[in-house]
């Protein structure tokens, strides 16, 4: 039985940053055997650092749905569906170990906009950047990057993390190259997927997702309560498959690459939608009972 604190393989630990890191690390090396990996080694104790709290500027991380597990999960499928796009890409461009990196690093960032600064009177909880916090992350990536061996790449990392968000539709997001897009796509996709494969995703988007949108101020807009939450989870399932096939272009056709024929994160999500339908006909979500790992 897959565990709650595992990836879709149920052999990564997606709640321990060395198991993620390792197998992300073990992927690039297999790409890239003579390639040095001290950028991504070094994005992986920066974020970390950042989230549990350890940076001078920045509070922790206290999104209990956005939070230190959904961004290792988020970078662990990132990174699977770069290695899937590498290994079939059959005369697409190469993906240099670079932008291998780059994905990386935007991946493990791709949240840090819900981070409050140490400095900030206004606001309470990270939650209140919900509407803001893509383009937040979005200038954190590229000052990030500013002070790497990836400069070049900075401009380009930015514009990727907007396609994580609704601020901007993705057809419309500038950004120089075919190859970038398709790594933004695959960013994009690399969100939704690993959220909404996660064993626990209906527990945690009742029990966390919904108070994060109330210390937001906007779930009044889109739900009644939390049992509402998981009522509308099919009808998001619906409209996040449309986003991933229409808007992100079907980037997760490379986790089947990665996997040998198999998508295992498509299978989870779809379990996880027969589900929250099979609740919402009952209305009845006491039945969820797994307890997601400590955020």
């Amino acid at each position: 039985m897959r565990r709650n604190d595992h990836d879709v393989t149920n052999r990564v630990r997606t709640t321990d940053a060395d198991a993620v890191s390792a197998e992300v690390l073990r992927l690039f090396h297999h790409l890239y055997p003579d390639a040095a990996d001290g950028a991504i080694r070094g994005a992986f104790e920066h974020t970390l650092h950042l989230y549990r709290g350890r940076d001078p500027a920045f509070h922790g991380c206290d999104t209990q749905f956005h939070d230190t597990q959904h961004m290792l999960d988020a970078t662990l499928a990132m990174a699977r569906l770069m290695d899937g796009y590498e290994r079939g890409r059959s005369g697409r461009a190469r993906l240099s170990s670079a932008q291998y990196s780059v994905g990386v690093i935007s991946a493990l960032l791709h949240d840090v906009g819900y981070l409050r600064r140490r400095t900030d009177r206004r606001h309470r909880h990270g939650a209140e950047y919900t509407l803001s916090h893509v383009s937040r992350s979005a200038r954190f990536v590229r000052q990030y990057l500013q002070g790497t061996g990836l400069a070049c790449h900075a401009p380009a990392a930015a514009a990727m993390v907007h396609f994580t968000g609704h601020e901007r539709r993705p057809e419309a997001i500038r950004i120089d190259g075919e190859l970038p897009r398709r790594m933004g796509q695959m960013l994009g996709t690399a969100d939704l997927i690993a959220q909404m494969s996660d064993r626990c995703y209906l527990e945690k988007r009742r029990d966390r997702l919904y108070p994060e949108l109330v210390a937001g101020g906007i779930a009044g807009r889109l739900f009644r309560s939390a049992a509402d939450v998981v009522r509308r989870t099919y009808a998001f399932h619906a409209g996040a498959v449309r986003r991933l096939d229409l808007q992100l272009a079907r980037a997760y056709e490379y986790a089947e690459r990665h996997f040998g024929g198999q998508n295992l994160y498509l299978e989870y999500m779809q379990r996880n939608a027969r589900h929250a339908l099979a609740l919402a006909r009952v209305g009845d979500d006491g039945r969820l009972r797994r307890r997601p790992p400590s955020p």
